[in-house]
């Protein structure tokens, strides 16, 4: 397994995953080339920035680190000639396993941490020392924390959780911070609010992908990511205790900070807007009306030559991730909750889930559908839960639609259940729901089955066998590609 950024990046470059980018402006340019690699590329390379306008050689960014399943897999340690299912169903098994077996981080010495080789305390901090990306021309300001993980722990059960949560550069030693109601790191900081304290925070800028994974993945309350992160390496994190915080800090992160987040109505500040992953202006202060907690930053811990990872929001049809860790997860749900014979689980975005099932008996395809509803890794967000066959490769949105086109009968096949947990950052939120609070939608399940009760009648699929194509195309490609 890989220990730091630095070992994904030289890993990356052995199977031709990385592009260096030198010279690009932090003021949009590395946004929109960015968007641009991902939506216009399929399975689109890292760009590694470097030489950014206005910074020294070496102050770097990693764009689109994970939007390649081949990285992914190299990230926890897979075969990167695996598919994007095989990919998927590998890394379901990694997380239950680590879920299972996770390992509680080790803590060592500050001298041996390498994010301790420069400190940076109270008055002398500040931020813009690091080449923040501003990545749209309206978004409210620069944004350091996009591929962030923020650490804090529960004051009542001692419990620490690790999330990702947008972070707003305000000012040299003020951050922004966004999260949505529900969110564990959000209800933490509730606790301390509720008794009048500021929360203790540490924040890290650039970590591993197996250490950023669970940050990044609804976990159950009371799990520690850290923990978890532990157990998808197969070793545990090395992790120093903040000096002020006395919380976790990955030992081998590129850029890391310690703070508090002080009550809003003692401290708040306008956020926003940014370009979120629905593709519009819809959440920050602009979204709800209500100025945003912030982090008081009062030491910043960082490499020489620091790397910034950069997982900033996309537009839905250029994803950040080459497969969505949440289906991963949702896939270990559906069949720990019972849902027989699943055979695959695809997000081709946060509001389309494809769940793939051979179907077993009468209702077994609305099962799954209600099931999507119900379980953490998906709940949140979404707008459309789409049931397939086996025979439908649910990462591939050709297939999905074909199915939906020629096994779907509208009027009795699709199912719209209301009053699901959503977030204020869909723009689909009437204003009088978003002024009461109520971050409620309705979900539509399509059921692109054949129906259980005559699907030995149905008509019999005429396409070559997917092994065929594959074998074919093998064959014959560079004639076909007119290359030989």
């Amino acid at each position: 397994m890989i220990d730091d950024l630095r070992q994904f990046i030289a890993a990356c470059r052995e199977i031709d995953e990385i592009r260096d980018i030198d010279d690009a402006d932090w003021r949009e340019e590395i946004g929109a080339l960015t968007e641009a690699a991902a939506e216009l590329i399929d399975s689109p390379p890292a760009l590694l920035f470097d030489s950014i306008k206005g910074y020294p050689k070496g102050h770097r960014v990693l764009g689109l680190p994970l939007a390649s399943h081949r990285r992914i897999a190299v990230a926890l340690g897979l075969s990167p000639g695996l598919s994007k299912i095989e990919t998927m169903r590998a890394a379901a098994q990694r997380i239950n396993q680590a879920q299972m077996a996770p390992l509680a981080p080790r803590q060592i010495e500050a001298r041996q941490a390498p994010v301790m080789q420069n400190v940076v305390r109270d008055e002398q901090v500040d931020l813009t020392r690091f080449p923040v990306p501003l990545f749209h021309a309206s978004d409210g300001g620069r944004y350091l924390g996009t591929g962030d993980s923020v650490i804090n722990r529960d004051p009542d059960s001692d419990f620490v959780n690790m999330g990702t949560y947008r972070m707003q550069l305000h000012e040299p030693a003020l951050l922004g911070l966004w999260m949505s109601p529900g969110q564990q790191g959000r209800q933490i900081c509730q606790r301390y609010w509720d008794r009048g304290q500021a929360c203790p925070v540490v924040a890290t800028f650039g970590v591993e992908p197996a250490t950023f994974f669970p940050a990044h993945t609804q976990l159950p309350w009371g799990v520690c990511e850290l923990d978890v992160a532990g157990g998808l390496r197969g070793r545990p994190l090395d992790v120093v205790p903040g000096p002020l915080t006395h919380l976790p800090i990955p030992a081998q992160a590129e850029i890391a900070i310690e703070g508090e987040v002080p009550p809003p109505s003692e401290h708040a500040h306008d956020e926003g807007p940014f370009g979120e992953w629905p593709g519009y202006y819809s959440g920050g202060t602009r979204g709800t009306g209500e100025q945003q907690p912030v982090i008081r930053v009062k030491a910043l811990y960082f490499r020489d030559d620091p790397i910034i990872l950069s997982m900033p929001p996309l537009w839905t049809g250029a994803p950040e991730m080459g497969i969505d860790f949440k289906a991963a997860l949702l896939w270990d749900q559906l069949e720990s909750a019972g849902i027989q014979d699943v055979a695959g689980v695809w997000l081709h975005s946060r509001y389309l889930v494809v769940v793939a099932i051979r179907q077993r008996y009468a209702g077994h395809a609305k099962q799954a559908g209600h099931a999507v509803l119900s379980l953490s890794g998906v709940a949140r967000n979404g707008r459309y839960v789409v049931i397939v066959d086996e025979d439908i490769d649910p990462s591939d949105l050709k297939e999905v639609l074909w199915a939906m086109e020629t096994r779907v009968d509208p009027a009795g096949d699709i199912e719209l259940v209301d009053g699901c947990w959503s977030t204020p950052l869909d723009p689909r939120m009437p204003p009088a729901k978003r002024q009461a609070r109520d971050f409620t939608n309705s979900r539509a399940i399509f059921y692109a089955v054949r129906p259980f009760l005559w699907k030995d009648k149905f008509p019999e699929v005429s396409r070559s066998p997917r092994a065929l194509r594959q074998r074919v195309m093998e064959k014959f490609f560079q004639r076909v590609a007119g290359r030989g």
